[in-house]
């Protein structure tokens, strides 16, 4: 009767969690778009974009976090028929997959200094390409996290509820960041 109850108070919280995560979401949506808008303005301005060829590793980039998107989904997919091992299988690939993104996201932003093209220079634009693309690898960083949370929680055997719970809460903010720079990247593909 107990564990009931203590069920049911669980279930009741997940609610306002989720809706903070929604609000994280929102926010940062907000918070792209003002970088996004000021780098409109400064390009009116000056009548120019950041003039750059985006390093090619970028695209790869964005090839490996759709497919973390993808294994997420396929993660919760399995979550939700029982199957925690296919569960943690793909948990582990997503946060490969994740960790790859990063890498891959150095070797860009090191591609860029290489032809000269470095974080404080007489360009606001290509200063933004550092700021937008670095803010986006700290909510990465944030989604990794979640990954792992998910990925332990997996592991502990958790109630179904908490572990649903868990993977939702993962799922819309690694879904999330992954529209969020498919949006960045052909954002500053198209305003170069």
């Amino acid at each position: 009767m107990v564990s009931t109850i203590q069920q049911e108070n669980a279930s009741i919280n997940f609610k306002p969690k989720k809706f903070v995560v929604w609000l994280f979401v929102v926010s940062s949506t907000i918070m792209f778009g003002g970088w996004t808008s000021y780098y409109l303005v400064f390009a009116a301005s000056k009548g120019k974009g950041h003039g750059l060829v985006l390093p090619q590793v970028f695209t790869y980039s964005t090839i490996v976090l759709l497919a973390s998107s993808v294994a997420l989904f396929l993660a919760a997919r399995a979550l939700k028929r029982e199957e925690r091992g296919i569960q943690q299988f793909f948990l582990w690939v997503t946060l490969a997959l994740g960790v790859t993104f990063g890498v891959l996201q150095f070797q860009g932003w090191s591609s860029m200094i290489s032809t000269g093209a470095v974080m404080v220079n007489n360009n606001a634009a290509i200063s933004l390409i550092y700021v937008v693309s670095g803010f986006h690898l700290l909510h990465i960083l944030a989604g990794l996290c979640l990954v792992i949370s998910s990925l332990i929680g997996s592991y502990r055997e958790v109630p179904q509820d908490v572990a649903v719970y868990r993977q939702d809460i993962t799922s819309i903010f690694w879904h999330f960041i992954d529209i969020l720079w498919i949006y960045l990247y052909v954002f500053l593909l198209l305003n170069s």
